[in-house]
């Protein structure tokens, strides 16, 4: 595949994120829809972990080939394993953190009575801190996901709220697409690809905890379900495809 048609294939796939975007703006959707569109979310989001995963693991199963056939030692076992897991601790564990302190942020500091004007408590919430929980869940998801914290929150953003997550998620995607034409780095695809699946694992465990809130767990199952299937169907057609 020329270099061209790499970089074309990730537009496509960063510009794709903008599809799901205008579902954000729906006027008070059913409850019964939220909850399926937030599990819809999650079947997306775990198949992508697992795509992820599959992918960082792979220098990790080659020196282990080698090392079981004696043209290696144990030191790029052991090498990339740390990689592999500690991009996964900090890809989740530096989102919780970040989320406790966001939290502390949005709470008023107590100085005392009368210490602090009406005005001063609304600027001290500005900024990401001062976001809804549904509206940082957003920030931290990639293509349709985006929206479903939203939805399930009943959190209605302007448009542009919402072409600013779709910047956010698909340049990325682009960006990456060529930086990755021009050099590799198992060490560092070990890196990146662990960090990226944290993150994801983090935002998951977040939608559950609120899919758990509503009732008609079956929704929730139907969802998921129907998530991890458009994500296998969609590596299908993109393997099909010659990507």
């Amino acid at each position: 595949m020329s270099e061209s048609q790499t970089l074309l294939l990730g537009f496509i796939a960063g510009v794709t994120i903008l599809i799901g975007l205008p579902l954000g703006r729906m006027r008070a959707p059913r409850p019964g829809l939220r909850q399926f569109l937030n599990a819809l979310a999650i079947g997306i989001l775990l198949f992508l972990i697992w795509d992820v995963l599959v992918h960082a693991f792979e220098p990790i199963d080659t020196a282990l080939g080698r090392l079981h056939d004696g043209s290696a030692g144990i030191g790029p076992v052991l090498g990339y394993a740390a990689l592999f897991f500690l991009g996964l601790t900090v890809g989740m564990m530096s989102l919780v953190y970040y989320e406790a302190w966001l939290a502390r942020q949005r709470k008023p500091r107590n100085f005392g009575p009368g210490t602090m004007a009406p005005g001063e408590l609304t600027a001290a919430k500005t900024g990401i801190a001062g976001w809804s929980t549904a509206r940082r869940m957003s920030l931290l998801i990639e293509g349709f996901g985006i929206v479903a914290p939203l939805a399930a929150e009943g959190d209605r953003p302007s448009w542009g709220f919402l072409l600013l997550m779709g910047l956010i998620g698909g340049g990325p995607t682009f960006l990456g697409t060529a930086v990755g034409s021009q050099f590799t780095s198992e060490a560092m695809s070990v890196i990146f690809l662990t960090l990226a699946a944290g993150s994801i694992l983090y935002v998951v465990i977040q939608l559950l905890g609120v899919a758990h809130k509503n009732g008609r767990k079956e929704l929730l199952y139907w969802g998921v379900l129907l998530g991890l299937a458009a994500g296998f169907v969609t590596d299908m057609v993109v393997t099909a495809g010659g990507a």
